[in-house]
């Protein structure tokens, strides 16, 4: 595949959102605007995360802006206290509900009970609150969902398979399973992350197939 068509499915994949440095800086702000019409928000870390969970209700047939439900890329697990103290009162009047990954499932835990949004005490209780926690982060939720041979035939549709081949060649990732290869390799980059993020989310949604975390919060936010 030639660099023009590479070039244009990438931007494709990210029609409709920024990207750079200070994407979720401005993604937040873009948030923070309309949470004063909003009926409910889900609280995610980072842009790649706003990406998905478009996507997955994008492809269930949702439209949150109709519904008013506001996703808010809160700039990273450790803005979830600021951001919850910043919202303040509106944090008991609206609906909230959010996606975390397992290695920060504690630091939301506290400032849940922090901001009395529930009192949690497990990630069975964090549930019955609307926060959902990805085991370890989304990507890996939705490689296992996608599974490895449909998340290799996305890469070569892309026409990044080749730059994947390079990754698995390389001393520190040979012979590794490929799940964590492919984790790899999103992760590498900013804009891949960003793009595969809605393409892996169309992919499990087409499947029907949408990591649990995911499927359980559009359940309750519908």
């Amino acid at each position: 595949m030639d660099l023009a068509r590479r070039r244009e499915l990438a931007r494709r994949a990210l029609d409709g959102y920024d990207s750079g440095p200070d994407a979720t800086t401005r993604a937040l702000a873009a948030a923070w605007a309309k949470i004063a019409d909003a009926a409910g928000l889900i609280l995610v870390e980072g842009l790649s995360d706003q990406i998905a969970v478009e996507a997955a209700a994008a492809g269930r047939g949702r439209d949150l802006g109709a519904e008013r439900v506001v996703i808010v890329p809160i700039g990273g697990a450790h803005a979830i206290g600021r951001f919850l103290a910043e919202l303040g009162p509106l944090a008991a009047e609206l609906r909230l509900a959010g996606l975390c990954d397992v290695r920060e499932e504690e630091v939301f835990r506290r400032a849940l009970v922090a901001a009395r949004v529930g009192s949690p005490r497990t990630r069975a209780d964090m549930a019955e609150v609307g926060f959902h926690v990805c085991v370890d982060d989304l990507e890996q939720e939705l490689i296992r969902a996608v599974g490895a041979t449909a998340v290799e035939a996305l890469f070569d549709s892309q026409g990044d398979l080749g730059s994947f081949r390079s990754l698995q060649s390389q001393p520190a990732w040979r012979g590794r399973e490929p799940e964590r290869q492919m984790w790899r390799f999103l992760r590498a980059g900013s804009r891949r992350n960003l793009r595969y993020a809605r393409l892996l989310t169309e992919a499990a949604t087409d499947r029907d197939a949408l990591p649990r975390p995911l499927a359980a919060l559009l359940d309750q936010t519908g």
